[in-house]
């Protein structure tokens, strides 16, 4: 086993939720080695055909991750993984937060050929293009944490948009997001208790959206927002509530944010397809889940 691969408890907690067999019905060939050639690469930011030779065939690797990311394996696996952690108790309810980081893109995720509509549908791709002219644009990656230690993983994943768009428009989507089925029965779980995050997420829509769904929330009010309410009088409504104490807690999705940033493949985008860098942001999440 060599440095980062699976371990044998690890490689015991993630065999059970991969695919039995391949597009032909024929078995997939050694998965625990092509899964170990991926994540040497999402650790160590290396072109596909670097990969070394203990991995076996750099095109396998490649092609598995993006089949995988593409029709939505990966996000199966990874809804798998989160609903054995939350059976244990490893995932707090108490609090949901969120925060985006800035994923620069690299010169070889430019380039990609744009795709039909239909494409980019059957692949599960983001609206946001992958491209624009000849340059990759830089994406932005909104994150949730809640587990119960700091930099463990976020709980659903990530949703990737391009660099340019704002903050507030995504929580909603991100929200959505929230789907951890349970073991025992019952409907998955996709409410948390309470909701952090910093003032670009502060918005009417918002804030609307939490109440309507029971969900407390601690968000800064911006400056700009708290003059306009007060210009408009009792037509602005109530001041919002806001807990310092309960905001502290804000810090666990910033150490998740350091924790997939490790990985060079996350820090930079190298993948010229949005839906790829999906699952390689994927593959990394899993991983930090099996660790613990």
């Amino acid at each position: 086993m060599g440095r980062g691969d699976l371990t044998g408890d690890e490689w015991a907690r993630l065999r059970p939720h991969l695919p039995k067999s391949g597009q032909r019905g024929g078995p997939w060939a050694s998965h625990r080695r092509v899964i170990n050639g991926r994540l040497f690469r999402q650790r160590t930011g290396v072109p596909w055909r670097d990969l070394p030779a203990r991995f076996g065939k750099w095109k396998t690797a490649y092609e598995r991750h993006r089949r995988w990311s593409a029709d939505g394996t990966w996000d199966t696996v990874f809804a798998a993984v989160l609903a054995d952690a939350d059976a244990e108790g490893r995932i707090d309810w108490s609090m949901v937060s969120v925060d985006s980081t800035s994923c620069r893109a690299h010169q070889h995720a430019a380039g990609a050929r744009r795709r039909p509509r239909e494409c980019r549908e059957k692949t599960h791709a983001p609206a946001a293009p992958a491209r624009r002219g000849a340059r990759a644009i830089p994406g932005r990656a909104h994150l949730q944490d809640s587990s119960r230690w700091r930099g463990r993983a976020p709980s659903v994943g990530a949703a990737d948009h391009s660099g340019q768009w704002g903050d507030a428009p995504q929580l909603i989507p991100v929200m959505e997001r929230i789907r951890v089925v349970r073991l025992d029965g019952g409907r998955p779980r996709t409410r948390p208790d309470h909701f952090g995050g910093d003032k670009a997420y502060s918005s009417r829509r918002n804030r609307r959206y939490l109440r309507r769904r029971q969900i407390k929330h601690t968000i800064p009010e911006p400056g700009s927002q708290r003059a306009n309410r007060k210009r408009r009088g009792s037509r602005g409504g109530r001041p919002t509530g806001f807990d310092k104490t309960i905001y502290k807690r804000r810090n666990e999705v910033e150490w998740t944010i350091n924790a997939l940033k490790h990985f060079r493949a996350v820090a930079t985008r190298f993948d010229k397809r949005a839906y790829v860098f999906q699952g390689t942001v994927t593959v990394v999440a899993i991983r930090l889940w099996l660790r613990g």
